[in-house]
């Protein structure tokens, strides 16, 4: 009886709510084999209170775009965190995932060697899009491989301010970051403290002075993509940090318009249980400011972006 304060517990033993054989018992009496005990005690302190995990704090809400035994691809939405950040929150994508898995009997942290399900891959805050979540060690170590070394492909869709020289191009920059602002800078040649970044980029759209870009990430820094398209003239529509305050409040997009839409498994090593997975391409099933743009974008109320 985990509910019961052990105070409560010595009081109704002394006034008679516990019986021993039908009879008061002292305190200090040990039960034998046999004994009968009787409890005239609240119902509420026979309660087991449910075990409660924190993932149990997270929504239901999860976009499933891909699933198998190995791993889960789930859609993110914008203003979701990827993992809990500085700020503790119950909800996040990767709670919501292994709340997913736990109800459907496929993860249970109680059992021995449980493997908890673990992300790839993550976006920023208000990023939306593609993330691989592993289901087992091996799978894990696999997709953490492929990552690294490019074979599996990221290409993300965004809106932007302003129009390319050129429909298809790779740009080339440094980036250093400022951890204290978490902001990063971008310039044309290498600095000190510098990091190179490659940015690929094709026009998918234009019209109204916007354009609509697919970019592949081919370099992944901290804001990579938003810096360098800033950096570059092309300042994304609702990005509050790198796009310049008069642009920002003109549009009136309180979340920035890019979306991780499409992964491509382009295995050059061994991918071991993975390989079947070679060569597959993965895609967000609706990116709303695409469809019909720059029309769509444009006519979109600002107290609805994003």
């Amino acid at each position: 009886m985990p509910g019961i304060p052990p105070a409560l517990m010595y009081k109704y033993i002394r006034t008679n709510h516990v019986k021993l054989n039908g009879r008061k018992p002292k305190i200090d009496v040990r039960l034998c084999a046999g004994d009968i005990v009787e409890l005239y005690i609240r119902d509420e302190f026979f309660a087991v209170d449910e075990k409660r995990y924190d993932f149990a704090g997270a929504k239901r809400e999860l976009d499933v775009v891909y699933e198998d035994e190995h791993l889960l691809v789930a859609d993110k939405p914008p203003g979701l965190l990827s993992h809990p950040g500085v700020e503790y929150t119950a909800d996040t994508l990767i709670a919501r995932i292994t709340r997913y898995l736990y109800e459907k009997g496929e993860y249970s942290p109680d059992a021995e060697n449980s493997f908890a399900p673990a992300l790839v891959n993550r976006l920023d805050r208000n990023t939306a899009g593609l993330i691989i979540a592993a289901k087992n060690a091996e799978s894990l170590r696999l997709l953490n491989d492929k990552m690294k070394n490019r074979e599996v492909r990221k290409f993300y869709l965004c809106a932007v301010i302003g129009a390319p020289a050129r429909k298809e191009n790779i740009l080339l920059g440094w980036l250093k970051k400022d951890e204290k602002n978490n902001k990063v800078t971008v310039y044309g040649e290498s600095r000190d403290g510098c990091k190179e970044i490659k940015t690929a980029y094709k026009v998918l759209a234009q019209g109204a002075g916007l354009s609509l870009l697919e970019v592949e990430l081919l370099t992944g820094r901290t804001h990579q993509i938003r810096a360098h398209l800033a950096a570059a003239g092309l300042p994304l529509l609702g990005d509050s940090k790198y796009c310049p305050r008069a642009l920002f409040n003109r549009y009136g997009y309180k979340k920035q318009l890019l979306v991780s839409y499409r992964l491509l498994f382009d295995f050059k090593t061994d991918a071991g249980i993975l390989s079947y997975l070679n060569g597959k391409s993965l895609q967000s099933k609706d990116v709303w400011f695409a469809d019909s743009f720059p029309s769509r974008v444009l006519e979109r109320p600002a107290k609805d972006a994003g």
